[in-house]
């Protein structure tokens, strides 16, 4: 009887461990950092605009449990003085269920205040999530200007793997909003900001097309970041292989990870030991 209540117990630690695993390792893969940007102008503390950031991100932990995008603009009135203006928005990838866009609008949050402190304006792209504000209103401006770029170290000289890809890559253009697609060995992802019309974000994404195609060559996976959207590609396989161009940007993010990674290991800590104790008794 002893031998079997034993079994029993292993199996259960087993399966808990398993699905503790699972969902801290989606949870992690949302929030892994792409890229951050940063204005030079900083606020000081206590002001009026330190203010209206704060209620910024927190509203936009609240509202992200709600829907996926949203914009602001929080002190234009006559009352509050101009230097104390915010816009901002944020929007989550297409693909996340509510309670994943919350947890990675937090890690953004969190995230956005370590990268960029106390400036006027900053944007933070998470692997599931983006955020910007800034004191000057860019809400609605056409941006198509190439904010960040990054292609793997492996090269394909495939004819097939062209093809395929230049078929991804021609479905994704037709994207309004979010979508996914792949042929053959190939796979890719586009999403335009919420608020630009059909026409605005084809015209987006025939641009990020164009600088993957010119900007990445023959890489088997690569991704381009404008500002309105974005259009990756990868193979099979090759979709961890993405790295930041940037050496200062793969410091941050291997920085990020290692940070991500230890809070990690201490989480599963506290499960293991909470299972441990929960067994033995």
């Amino acid at each position: 009887m002893f031998g079997s209540l034993q079994s029993h117990s292993t199996h259960r630690t087993i399966f808990f461990l398993l699905l503790s695993l699972s969902c801290f390792s989606h949870l992690v893969g949302s929030n892994i950092f792409i890229y951050g940007g940063c204005s030079q102008d900083k606020y000081a503390r206590s002001t009026p605009f330190e203010v209206n950031l704060n209620s910024f991100l927190s509203s936009v932990v609240s509202s992200s449990s709600q829907v996926s995008y949203n914009t602001y603009a929080i002190g234009n009135g006559s009352s509050t003085p101009p230097e104390a203006t915010l816009f901002g928005l944020y929007q989550c990838r297409g693909d996340l269920q509510m309670a994943d866009c919350t947890r990675c609008m937090q890690s953004a949050v969190n995230q956005i205040r370590w990268v960029c402190p106390y400036s006027n304006g900053a944007s933070l792209q998470l692997e599931g999530c983006y955020m910007r504000y800034d004191h000057n209103n860019f809400l609605g401006v056409p941006d198509t200007s190439l904010k960040f770029k990054k292609c793997s170290k492996s090269v394909n000289k495939d004819v097939e793997f062209f093809e395929r890809r230049d078929d991804v890559l021609d479905d994704l253009e037709s994207a309004i909003g979010f979508k996914v697609s792949s042929s053959g060995m190939v796979q890719g992802s586009a999403q335009c900001l919420g608020d630009l019309s059909a026409t605005d974000c084809s015209s987006c994404l025939a641009v990020a097309v164009r600088e993957l195609k010119s900007l990445c060559g023959s890489a088997e996976a690569a991704g381009v970041f404008l500002g309105q959207c974005y259009a990756r590609y990868w193979a099979s396989g090759y979709y961890a292989e993405l790295s930041p161009d940037s050496p200062h940007g793969d410091d941050m993010g291997r920085t990020i990870a290692i940070i991500v990674g230890v809070l990690g290991g201490l989480a599963l800590l506290v499960v293991l030991l909470s299972i441990c104790r929960k067994s033995s008794h």
